[in-house]
């Protein structure tokens, strides 16, 4: 059983959060369809995640708690502590964009916007890094980045969230370097424009206009980002830490 040593996480805990819709949703039923049980992390909840993953013969569960409150996230952990017993992997995955000129956008949206994608996973982190640590777990954590975090996307305007996940792939790296002695590898993700939820809120101009950058001329699948993350947390990946993985069907060559 080659690929269940390399990639199998039978006996894994994998907290993901905000997984209730979207990449985050997909990439849970994905996580548990390789034998972790999924704790999830949202403001909203996500009974319907939890649901889709059981029904299939899964393991999973759902707190409410949002990332961005350092009181939420220590009652969350202790109690996935309670219930698992242990943390092997965290996918940080909540996140917002804010489509907005520079000038137009206000210091509070900014800041919600660093405050969710930047503070939240740095909160998160550091809550799972710790329990990791005192534990003796050689986990794994991966944080959401995006192609973002590298280019500048044309033609909307985005400097929050381009800040915020470039903040992400350099604290992805910070901490990789930091914890390395512990056994724990920290990576980050960083998709294209993806098919989610959110992308159908974006006008139809910006989608029309995205489209002749993409060498692949098409949005990516949530479903294209399981196997990227599968690696990430499984044993295939002991050597790799500090990295980051694009995968935006090339839009990130040109």
């Amino acid at each position: 059983m080659y690929l269940e040593e390399m990639f199998g996480l039978s006996g894994k805990t994998a907290i993901v959060t905000g997984a209730g819709r979207g990449i985050g949703q997909v990439i849970a039923i994905g996580l548990a369809k390789a034998g972790a049980e999924i704790a999830i992390i949202s403001r909203s909840g996500a009974a319907e995640t939890v649901r889709m993953i059981t029904e299939d013969g899964g393991k999973a569960y759902d707190i409410k708690a949002d990332v961005t409150k350092e009181e939420d996230v220590d009652r969350a952990i202790a109690e996935i502590m309670e219930r698992s017993g242990k943390i092997d992997i965290l996918f940080n995955n909540a996140g917002v964009c804010l489509h907005k000129a520079t000038l137009d956008a206000t210091i509070e949206e900014w800041r919600n916007v660093i405050d969710i994608n930047l503070t939240g996973e740095y909160i998160m982190a550091r809550a799972v890094g710790r329990v990791m640590i005192e534990k003796g777990i050689k986990g794994s954590i991966v944080n959401m980045a995006s192609m973002s975090g590298t280019v500048v996307n044309i033609p909307q305007w985005q400097a929050s969230y381009n800040a915020s996940k470039a903040g992400v792939i350099h604290l992805t790296k910070s901490l990789a370097t930091e914890w390395i002695d512990y056994g724990i590898r920290v990576n980050s993700l960083s998709p294209g424009y993806m098919a989610t939820p959110m992308a159908e809120d974006v006008p139809q101009e910006l989608k029309d206009a995205w489209e002749p950058l993409m060498p692949m001329h098409r949005m990516g699948k949530p479903e294209e980002l399981i196997p990227a993350i599968l690696y990430l947390v499984s044993p295939a990946a002991g050597y790799t830490t500090g990295a980051d993985i694009i995968v935006d069907g090339g839009y990130t060559c040109i």
